[in-house]
């Protein structure tokens, strides 16, 4: 059944692509005015609702039209640097960028909570010669990527055409196919091995794609003061230009997770493409804090089972914002930062998600954005501080947590698990699609080891235990 509060976001959910922000526009706020800024027109109803529709700016993009209600549309924030409402637009002057507040020197030991056996903090210098071009999906003919495909030696990795560029609409065929091919951008399509939820109701998994960057900073001060954990689902390319930033997050106790190299919609890609993505960024964030997570997040939610069983064969498995009732726990707020909504849009967007989530039998988790300062602004000065006066009450966690996933287990190093329980091939779908199977390698380098998910199983298993099994090899 669809709820007639979510019927604000469908229009939303229209844009041609989903979270379509570019990593290469690290240090802007968004574009300015120069460029073509977003202009919004205000028509106010006879109901007090004010239907606010913003013009795609300088980056392109589908204009997007949410109805905002008038208390929306005024709103101050209620932390201080943060501009009120009105004022978080496309083409606003951007602030102060923030460094971080305290910095890790080589050899120190983390003291994180659960994570007691934590290998201490390696050294960290950042060399061109040594990494991939950012923002640009790596060469695949590096000694590096040669050994990490060594990884899905033994893998039965599904025999799926890479799509044209992740869209639906440039690939009616495979949408057409896509429950088939478990493609979660054409219908959600997810597996067993997917973390979409948090298990219990009213839990909010709190989540940041896209940093490191000069704002993270500003977001990480909120969270402390808050006493917030939350998932960072970093970039390769950011990793390595901000790793104190990275450094901070990891010793602050959040939970750190793979985000890709480039951003790039992962379903367009080759196999050895997609190893690259996958490894550069897990090696970055290794060499920067001595860990090697176990869980990944596609960029756009593109993710099909070809992708899925690489990720899974490369010790990573996938999470991504729930989905119910047919309309994504998207912010929208990457649309602010691309000129096609407005601050006022993206926080009703957010409030109809939440006015929902007491609907649904599980919690649930929030895609949100880091990359941007108008993206911070958003989450502290509003989202955040509406889901913490929330009635009835949210528990705020970050993914791992509220999945009961033991700290230990989102890492590599530190994982306690000793054995692998599957044995045999097959994945098969919560919507009962099928493809090949998964498994498991050694951190950068491969396993003798290539065990096979026997993915029926986990519906008796919990996502922690898959994670620990994934992690362990």
């Amino acid at each position: 059944m669809f709820l007639p509060s979510f019927a604000a976001l469908v229009l939303a959910a229209t844009t041609a692509h989903a979270h379509g922000i570019n990593p290469n526009h690290i240090h802007k706020r968004q574009a300015t005015s120069s460029s073509g800024s977003a202009a919004a027109g205000t028509t106010t109803t006879a109901s007090g609702t004010t239907a606010t529709t913003a013009t795609a700016g300088a980056t392109g993009g589908s204009v997007v039209s949410v109805a905002v209600s008038s208390g929306v549309a005024t709103a101050t924030a209620a932390v201080s640097d943060v501009p009120a409402l009105s004022a978080l637009t496309f083409g606003m002057s951007t602030g102060t960028t923030f460094s971080p507040t305290a910095t890790f020197s080589e050899g120190t030991t983390p003291t994180i909570s659960g994570l007691s056996d934590a290998p201490a903090l390696p050294a960290f210098t950042y060399s061109q010669n040594v990494w991939p071009t950012m923002d640009k999906t790596p060469p695949t003919d590096s000694d590096e990527v040669t050994e990490w495909m060594k990884e899905l030696d033994g893998v039965d990795i599904p025999d799926l055409e890479p799509t044209i560029d992740g869209s639906c609409a440039s690939d009616p065929e495979f949408s057409s196919d896509a429950a088939n091919r478990g493609w979660w951008t054409c219908g959600h399509h997810t597996r067993d091995t997917d973390i979409t939820v948090c298990p219990d109701k009213l839990t909010w998994g709190v989540s940041f794609d896209d940093g490191p960057s000069p704002y993270s900073n500003k977001l990480l001060n909120y969270l402390e003061e808050k006493d917030i954990s939350a998932t960072f689902f970093v970039v390769g390319s950011r990793v390595i230009s901000y790793p104190d930033m990275l450094r901070q997050e990891y010793m602050a106790g959040h939970e750190i997770s793979v985000h890709t190299w480039a951003h790039p919609a992962l379903t367009k890609l080759t196999n050895e493409q997609i190893v690259a993505e996958l490894g550069w960024t897990r090696k970055a964030i290794k060499d920067v804090l001595g860990v090697t997570p176990t869980t990944m997040r596609p960029p756009y939610g593109d993710i099909d089972d070809r992708v899925r069983a690489i990720s899974l064969a490369m010790g990573l498995v996938p999470i991504i914002w729930t989905v119910a009732n047919n309309v994504a726990f998207d912010t929208n707020d990457w649309n602010v930062a691309g000129g096609t909504a407005s601050g006022a849009q993206c926080v009703q967007t957010f409030n109809n998600l939440i006015g929902n989530a007491t609907t649904i039998d599980t919690g649930f988790i929030v895609l949100e954005h880091d990359l941007y300062e108008i993206t911070v602004d958003l989450a502290i000065g509003y989202n955040l501080e509406t889901a913490q006066n929330h009635n009835p009450a949210f528990t705020l966690q970050p993914i791992g947590q509220c999945n009961k996933i033991p700290t230990t287990d989102l890492y590599r190093e530190t994982n306690t698990n000793t054995s692998f329980p599957f044995t045999e091939s097959s994945t098969n779908s919560s919507d009962g699609s099928s493809s090949g199977s998964t498994s498991g390698a050694d951190s950068d380098n491969s396993s003798s080891r290539a065990a096979v998910i026997h993915v029926p199983a986990l519906m008796t298993m919990s996502i922690a235990g898959l994670i620990a099994a994934v992690a362990f090899l």
